[in-house]
């Protein structure tokens, strides 16, 4: 095993800066140590390709890293739905596969901050869905056990320690269910606090970029380098002059007051042991009636929502059908059915839901939900695709349509030992009033990175 295995960012700046680790030698060893036949890639980097992107660097001497570099030589991958120039996008359909000349707006930004691209991850194709099952190019495989859904390659990565950090695209939750599923750490935006621009869409005016590593901090490192106004992407956004940046000393966690496990008492179990551990830090929680937010997640696949991934991908779809996963077709050609006086329903009823689960949360530090409620095996999500994939979406599917934010962190793990995680979830902007929630939580239970 290589020694920077399982590295926060803090520790490859470190390694770095002490002159113990040159960049080139240790960037070379890593991707030669992963293995093309591994799912959670779709394409790794060659030799080449890093030391191109290293010679885009000023020269590294004696540790001598830049202070305007702040991620010099700190290796990254990328989910295979957002460019990198250079290598190929194929967002899990090898038929769409191109090659992009510019890189997506959010890698461009690690990029210019020094960090090295090494591999385009694996993903639900046109990212569709939340277990990582529909793809032509293997099963991603869980870091914890290999019967259990893993969700998309860009987690897994960060959970087995290759990476400090990914990129990722939360639609429907990817941000946060794969997190919980890999014991990490998922930041997932305000819509349009980091551009979309270089992303291939799946519901252009719901996505968001997401971030996954091991550590809040990292997370909040990322999201502070990435979470920049883009004036070349239309759904870009300023960051309001007034927002909330600290929470107060007391916390007040709204929950669910009634939470469906689908049969899974592990998990159950899991929540009221992380719950009674919040308990023991003074957290308080306010049992709310979460019929909004059910509404609302069912919106998602059930209403005219469905017909924009439709307009993004409808076209492709019809034209190569023989080369599209059935499951992910069906989704997308189930659009064709509404009309735009249904899309304009949808959206009247979205804003309507929105604003009060908006109201509603706003009165608390977050609303405070287990991250999924059931941990499905790999054969449950092949059998039932869209059963699984409505019971993982039950936390995270109103989330972009209520136009909030969320931060997905570890909590105590289940008797079997898979991960169990928790989502905080808050009105936009709200990022970094999350973000300290998070570090406190991380302070009082120091969970294991990842799966190391």
């Amino acid at each position: 095993m290589l020694a920077n295995i399982g590295w926060t960012i803090e520790e490859w700046q470190t390694a770095y800066r002490s002159g113990n680790l040159n960049p080139t030698e240790a960037l070379f060893a890593l991707v030669d140590s992963m293995e093309a036949a591994d799912p959670t890639w779709i394409c790794i980097a060659d030799r080449n390709q890093i030391q191109t992107q290293l010679n885009m660097l000023p020269m590294f001497q004696n540790g001598a890293v830049p202070p305007h570099l702040p991620l010099y030589g700190i290796p990254f991958v990328v989910k295979d739905n957002i460019d990198v120039a250079g290598f190929p996008t194929t967002a899990g359909c090898p038929a769409f596969t191109y090659t992009p000349k510019k890189d997506a707006s959010a890698v461009y930004l690690l990029r210019r901050a020094g960090a090295i691209v090494i591999a385009k991850t694996n993903m639900d194709q046109f990212a569709v869905g939340l277990t990582g099952v529909h793809t032509p190019y293997g099963i991603p495989k869980n870091p914890f056990h290999k019967d259990y859904v893993a969700g998309t390659g860009s987690a897994v990565a960060v959970s087995r320690g290759i990476v400090p950090f990914s990129l990722d695209t939360d639609t429907e939750g990817t941000g946060s269910v794969s997190a919980g599923f890999n014991n990490i750490v998922g930041w997932k935006p305000t819509r349009g606090h980091v551009s979309t621009r270089g992303i291939v869409p799946t519901c252009r005016s719901l996505d968001c970029v997401s971030v996954f590593a091991m550590t809040v901090q990292d997370v909040r490192t990322i999201g502070n380098l990435i979470g920049v106004f883009d004036p070349m992407d239309p759904y870009s956004q300023k960051k309001p002059s007034h927002v909330p940046e600290f929470l107060p000393g007391s916390l007040l966690f709204a929950v669910p007051s009634e939470i469906n496990w689908y049969g899974d008492t592990k998990a159950a179990n899991a929540w009221d042991a992380t719950l009674q551990c919040l308990q023991s830090w003074g957290a308080l929680f306010s049992p709310m009636d979460f019929s909004p937010m059910d509404e609302l997640s069912q919106m998602l696949y059930q209403t005219a929502w469905i017909a924009e991934r439709n307009a993004t991908m409808g076209d492709f779809v019809d034209e190569h059908s023989k080369e599209v996963d059935p499951t992910v077709a069906k989704i997308i050609t189930q659009g064709k059915k509404f009309t735009a006086v249904d899309m304009c329903h949808a959206e009247y009823r979205r804003a309507e839901l929105g604003l009060k689960i908006r109201n509603v949360i706003g009165g608390y530090t977050a609303l405070l939900v287990p991250t999924v409620s059931r941990f499905p095996t790999v054969q449950e999500a092949l059998d039932e695709p869209f059963l699984i994939n409505k019971q993982l979406g039950t936390y995270s599917y109103f989330v972009n349509l209520a136009d909030a934010c969320a931060l997905a962190c570890p909590g105590v793990p289940r008797e079997d030992g898979l991960p169990f995680g928790i989502t905080l979830i808050a009105p936009a902007w709200h990022e970094e009033a999350l973000t300290q929630v998070g570090l406190r939580w991380e302070a009082l239970f120091p969970w294991k990175l990842g799966a190391q």
